[in-house]
């Protein structure tokens, strides 16, 4: 949110009242533009739900624009924060890798409005050279790197490109978080993660039909 760090100093005693009237308007945004989609979605409405004037709103962001857009990276933020909560304390990296990849789906579950407005973005500002997704997910796909770094290096996951493991994991997520959004969450996310994982985690091949394949 580069707008905000564009504003006059504010003293320390006005940081934590800054923030929250943030978090207010971008949590009020979210859902305007997912009810509304963004062109028709008009700064008045969201000044009028939250009971404030629409100068107000300017203030913190000086554009509709940079509204939705600091709406799509708090969604983001809130991801990561949530995924942070819901691995901390697991210890074995194959735990922590499960744990991540049921947050992410019961995150998309629970907060459809997001799924909409990452839609809306990619629909609104084809121009944008990295989308606010794909950036988030370039910042933090490092960590999980390392992690199967670790676990290839333990022999616990065979030996291949940890980039081609991230890449497929991410995409699998991507989509199946789509997928729901569209055609509707066909079972609880618990259940889908667990499907996930054992197609991730254990392949669909049987021990001897990997041994076949080894020596065809």
């Amino acid at each position: 949110m580069s707008n905000l760090a564009e504003q006059k100093p504010r003293r320390p005693c006005d940081e934590a009242l800054w923030a929250s009237r943030c978090e207010q308007i971008l949590e009020a945004a979210a859902r305007l533009f997912a009810k509304h989609g963004y062109a028709k979605a008009d700064t008045q409405l969201l000044a009028e739900e939250l009971g404030i004037g629409k100068g107000t709103i300017y203030r913190y962001f000086p554009s509709k624009e940079e509204v939705f857009l600091a709406a799509a990276d708090r969604a983001m933020r809130k991801l990561r924060e949530q995924i942070d909560t819901g691995i901390e304390g697991i210890t074995d990296p194959l735990d922590r890798i499960a744990a991540a990849i049921r947050t992410y789906l019961a995150f998309f579950a629970e907060n459809p409005d997001f799924v909409e407005l990452l839609m809306q973005e990619r629909a609104q500002f084809k121009d944008r050279k990295k989308p606010t997704y794909f950036a988030h997910r370039e910042a933090n796909v490092e960590a999980w790197r390392a992690i199967y770094r670790a676990l290839i290096g333990e022999g616990r996951v065979r030996d291949m490109s940890v980039e081609r493991i991230t890449d497929v994991v991410s995409d699998l997520l991507y989509g199946t978080m789509f997928t729901n959004y569209f055609a509707g969450q066909r079972k609880p996310f618990e259940a889908q993660a667990q499907d996930i994982l054992d197609v991730v985690f254990n392949g669909i091949l049987s021990d001897a039909e990997r041994c076949r394949r080894r020596q065809s």
